[in-house]
């Protein structure tokens, strides 16, 4: 009768462990995180407005968080009505602050009466990480591709020379176009080699051109990708040297994600 009786104690403490297990696994409250809490940031008012957050880079008053990437002198782009108007004798313009991880917005806009044709026909560009004075780095492409056929991955919205867009998401020239990035830095070891690659994120106008795409290294126009360690780098401006009118920018922020 005593072996019986622990036989009993010994089931009943299983089913009694069994319940609470069961238990566990069914309240909803185990799969709840409530901390850390997420802070707080207010988006912008309107479309395309800064959140609370954001570093904003330029909002139609001036172009003192710029610099030219030449010689870091005091970047003289035109800035008129609100917009700033790209001056190509001047050359590239930067940012002075330095960044990795980060969400871009920015707003170009191609002059009505743009003529020219190819590459040469409203070409500018955002680096996105600029690693020399002169058109190193990684460049989105910016230039008109309404109605202007050229090579794919030199088109806007592209990953100059190395990824085409996924659609061709362009306004006509004369019309405000729309870019927000997302970038994630290359990380790179102490003896310089690629412990994981750069990756862009980027909608045109509202529509996903670039998704989470990996790149092979920096953009050149000759030659192919290869990656050049660096921490840290200003967001650079290309002024293009085709004879073509001058692009236009306004409304450009930033949010880094470090």
């Amino acid at each position: 009768m005593h072996g019986m009786n622990v036989l009993r104690t010994s089931a009943a403490l299983l089913l009694v462990l069994a319940a609470g297990s069961s238990s566990a696994q069914d309240d909803p409250k185990a799969t709840e995180q409530w901390e850390p809490v997420p802070k707080v940031v207010s988006p912008g008012k309107t479309a395309g407005a800064p959140p609370s957050d954001a570093v904003v880079l330029f909002d139609g008053h001036d172009i003192a968080a710029w610099e030219a990437s030449k010689d870091h002198s005091p970047a003289h782009w035109k800035v008129h009505d609100g917009v700033l108007t790209v001056d190509k004798t001047s050359g590239n313009i930067q940012t002075k602050q330095k960044f990795k991880n980060y969400q871009l917005h920015l707003e170009w806009q191609v002059p009505k009466d743009i003529t020219g044709e190819g590459q040469g026909r409203g070409n500018s560009g955002v680096f996105l990480a600029s690693t020399g004075p002169g058109d190193e780095g990684y460049e989105v492409q910016i230039m008109d591709s309404w109605k202007n056929p050229t090579y794919v991955n030199g088109q806007a919205g592209s990953v100059y020379k190395q990824a085409a867009p996924l659609v061709n998401a362009m306004r006509p020239p004369g019309e405000w176009q729309t870019y927000d990035i997302v970038w994630t830095a290359p990380v790179f070891a102490a003896d310089g080699t690629v412990k994981s690659p750069a990756y862009v994120t980027l909608f045109h106008n509202g529509v996903l051109v670039q998704n989470h795409t990996e790149l092979t290294g920096e953009t050149f126009y000759i030659g192919k990708p290869k990656y050049k360690p660096y921490a840290e780098a200003p967001i650079k401006l290309q002024a293009h040297g085709d004879h073509s009118q001058p692009i236009s920018f306004r409304n450009i922020w930033v949010r880094p994600l470090n």
